[in-house]
């Protein structure tokens, strides 16, 4: 009386699967350009050509938005045996295997598959296409078993040791041929089991150890991609690796990008888009051993990569130059097993991706883990971490990582003598910061003496007042050191003369400093001159700032210094000359800007990040420009950007990541919330106006142009993305289709910039290393700030404030 109803429920599992659908049996094909879909109309499996491809393929969609000209391809049968024309077929043969052929009866694929009896091909609302032996109800073969580049919700990996089956994802060898490429990623058992990516047989990328809830390697995996996974191991071999989403109705997957990303995808009803949740890669520290052996990369160091404590590079000229492959090497070998007394130390490391090749081995707890890697002259670190237990590592660490949060903490094995040194090197320096501040101060406090004494002076006198910055740049004029250093000093006789005496005719323009001429010096050399105003809202301060600042940098896409000049009231700056002027004349010029076609403005593009990048991490000082706008943009002959007019920048300590100020000199438009508001700048504000300067560059048009007569140019492209419609932004001029897709990604970089709190806003590096490489995924942004403006004037011209005080600042 039991059979009956377990007969039923059998059915229902296996044959319910083909109920209400259209199969592929022997009988019943799918011809190009025919296609099924899974019950629930979800998937879609036929024949495909992917973009700028005349071949045919036969692969499983996604199937809800039927209206998409892009296809979300899951899987690919034939993905390396292509079709050349539109005769192929998908069908069943007699003997029960999955076949794609073409016109000629020549298969290109085949599930290898027999059995006798009817066999159905069906595709189930999951997206596996399976094939069933009915009324046996099997199911002898499924793709899922078979993965290509993604992996979805259900799937279930199983990783044999003894008979090495390790099904992996396998990136497409480009996004217009599915064929198989370069990357695979999936699991690697190890002791400690972990994801990896593969380029040919090297690792690329690694996720750090299975903790039992997530993976340590991964930095906000709390928030990002741990929910639904899991690892069981059998301990006879073989492992199970899956995961699934706790709400149904959530369509996801990941899969691996043919330039090695893995992604995690989901579709957005509201906007009808595939959005990327998380990727794998998103700085150049996420690539494997990026730093080499025994090194450890930061993605906001300066540079990325650094020794360990306790090691030195091999190569120091590599190293100087960026190359940081050959790793480090230790400056004090281990005394383990040595007849020296003091034994070997351990230096803790916070928040830390772990080093490949961990091994587990039993401990207590962490005091216990120390010990026994103490007591193996072979152990390099240790970690203890919750889920997991006692890590050592017995080899070469490599892939270390330092995390702003999450991670664990590191201990390195050092000889006791390293650690030494460095305590005596951290005492040196404490020594001598202490002794350099004492002498700061006491000079300080004279100089403030000498000119309270000077001023008491001056007010008794009824003689004509002096100016004593200008008694100090004559000084530095006459004797060449000083305020000046080594930089040049021009007479201001030769400069009335190159400039035939600061003639209408040679001026250049207008900023706020003062006006700009076109000199040319007695050998041919020609020359820009900027001349201080006396109207302009700048002065000394500004005019020092910049000889300082600028004369220190040396970069193709900064402006060259050439020299300045004081001479009583005149105080002048001599640059080289600019014969295309600012990116202002041709960005907002509709005579020029067709000159400035797509390739030549995403040259400028990278060109002002590359200047950026050098003032904020590359060069001898850190510098913050806080002026950057198009007007401060100067092109050379090949149109070749570079930035210009330091008088607002200020010099940052390479520890510090901002600061304050009473005073805010920027222009209207440009300036981030937290500099406009409160007075904070910092590399990221820097960011905010790079963004606003990048979709100017896309749009053709001034931040302070107006939409609707309440939405400037930022709120406008905010609108427009949210409503899908951000073709709309893209000046006339470049709206060709052929980089359409290239320009999108930049107005996307450019929101990413403008988001209105600083740390959502990437730095310039991540923004360079995103406009070069193409198949990097770009997060989506978050609203800008300064959405909303309103004309300064009736007639809606640009508001320029170059000295506006903060009247009011919350202290911190």
């Amino acid at each position: 009386m039991y059979i009956l109803p377990v007969i039923i429920l059998y059915l229902y599992v296996y044959l319910g699967f083909v109920v209400g659908t259209t199969n592929i049996t022997t009988t019943q094909f799918l011809t190009d350009p025919e296609s099924l879909t899974s019950n629930d109309s979800t998937f879609r499996i036929g024949f495909f050509s992917p973009f700028e491809s005349t071949s045919r393929y036969v692969g499983i969609w996604y199937n809800i938005d039927p209206q998409s000209s892009t296809l979300e391809v899951i899987w690919v049968a034939n993905r390396d045996n292509p079709l050349n024309d539109s005769s192929g077929m998908l069908k069943i043969s007699e003997n029960g295997d999955l076949q794609v052929i073409d016109g000629k009866n020549t298969t290109f694929w085949s599930s290898n598959t027999t059995a006798t009896g009817t066999v159905v091909a069906q595709l189930l609302d999951t997206g596996n296409l399976v094939l069933i032996s009915n009324p046996s109800g099997l199911m002898i073969w499924q793709s899922f078993e078979h993965p290509t580049d993604s992996w979805l919700p259900s799937v279930k990996f199983t990783v044999n040791q003894e008979t090495k089956e390790n099904p992996m994802l396998r990136s497409w060898k480009s996004d217009s041929d599915p064929s198989s490429g370069s990357f695979r990623f999936g699991i690697v058992p190890r002791t400690l089991p972990e994801f990896f990516t593969l380029k040919g047989d090297k690792p690329y990328w690694r996720s750090g150890p299975w903790n039992g809830y997530l993976y340590i390697g991964i930095p906000n995996m709390n928030s990002e991609v741990s929910t639904g996974f899991n690892i069981i191991d059998d301990h006879e071999g073989s492992l199970y690796v899956a995961y699934s989403v706790l709400n149904r109705s959530i369509l996801e997957r990941y899969m691996m990008n043919y330039d090695g990303l893995v992604l995690q995808k989901d579709w957005d009803f509201a906007a009808k888009r595939w959005v990327v949740k998380w990727q794998s890669i998103g700085s150049e520290c996420d690539v494997y051993g990026n730093c080499g052996a025994f090194g450890i990369c930061n993605p906001t160091g300066s540079p990325i990569c650094n020794c360990l404590t306790g090691f030195r590079p091999r190569k120091v000229d590599e190293w100087r130059q960026g190359n940081w492959s050959s790793g480090c090497a230790r400056t004090a070998e281990l005394h383990c097993d040595s007849t020296e007394k003091k034994e070997d130390v351990f230096l803790r490391l916070e928040h830390m991706k772990v080093p490949d090749y961990s091994e587990w081995i039993s401990a207590n707890d962490h005091g216990d883990c120390g010990n026994k890697c103490l007591g193996d002259c072979s152990c390099l670190a240790y970690a203890y971490y919750s889920g997991i237990g006692c890590m050592i590592w017995n080899r070469t660490l490599i892939d270390i990582q330092q995390f702003s949060g999450d991670g664990t903490d590191l201990f390195i094995r050092l000889a006791h003598s390293a650690l030494s040194e460095q305590s005596s090197k951290w005492r040196v320096i404490v020594g001598v910061l202490v002794i350099t501040s004492s002498a700061v101060f006491v000079a300080l406090m004279y100089f403030i003496c000498r000119r309270m004494k000077q001023r008491r002076g001056l007010k008794s006198t009824a003689k004509e007042k002096p100016n004593i910055w200008h008694d100090n740049m004559k000084i530095a004029a006459g004797g060449r050191n000083g305020e000046f250093g080594d930089l040049p000093l021009f007479n201001l006789e030769k400069l009335l003369t190159a400039t035939n005496d600061f003639s209408e005719g040679n001026k250049l323009g207008q900023g706020g400093f003062g006006p700009v001429y076109k000199g040319e010096l007695e050998d041919g050399q020609q020359i820009a001159v900027k001349r201080l105003s006396k109207a302009s809202g700048q002065g000394i301060e500004e005019f020092m700032n910049e000889v300082v600042v600028i004369s220190k940098l040396q970069h193709k896409n900064l402006v060259k210094l050439l020299g300045c000049c004081v001479d009583g009231e005149e105080k002048l700056l001599v640059y080289e000359y600019m014969p295309n002027k600012s990116l202002d004349s041709f960005l907002f010029d509709s005579r020029h800007k067709e000159q400035l076609d797509w390739e030549k403005r995403l040259n400028i593009i990278k060109g002002i990040c590359r200047g950026l990048l050098y003032l904020h991490r590359d060069s001898r000082l850190r510098i913050i420009h806080r002026d950057l706008k198009a007007s401060n943009i100067l092109l050379d002959e090949g149109l070749d950007p570079k930035i210009s007019d330091f008088g607002m920048a200020r010099i940052f300590d390479p520890k510090q990541d901002q600061a304050r100020t009473l005073r805010i000199a920027s222009t209207y438009g440009y300036m981030s919330p937290e500099y406009a508001m409160e007075g904070r700048f910092s590399e990221k504000s820097d960011v905010y106006s790079l963004g606003v300067l990048l979709l100017e560059i896309v749009s053709g048009k001034k931040n302070h142009f107006l939409y609707d007569e309440t939405l400037n140019l930022l709120a406008y492209a905010w609108k427009l993305w949210n409503e899908n419609e951000m073709l709309l932004f893209i000046d006339q001029k470049i709206s060709d289709p052929s980089c359409q897709e290239e320009i999108l990604r930049c107005i996307q970089l450019g929101l990413l910039c403008v988001q209105e709190l600083p740390h959502d806003r990437p730095n310039v590096s991540t923004l360079l290393y995103l406009l070069d490489n193409n198949a990097m995924v770009v997060p989506d942004p978050k609203q800008p700030g300064f959405t909303q403006t309103k004309p300064c004037s009736e007639d809606g011209q640009e508001c320029s404030v170059n000295d506006l005080t903060v009247t009011a600042v919350s202290s911190r």
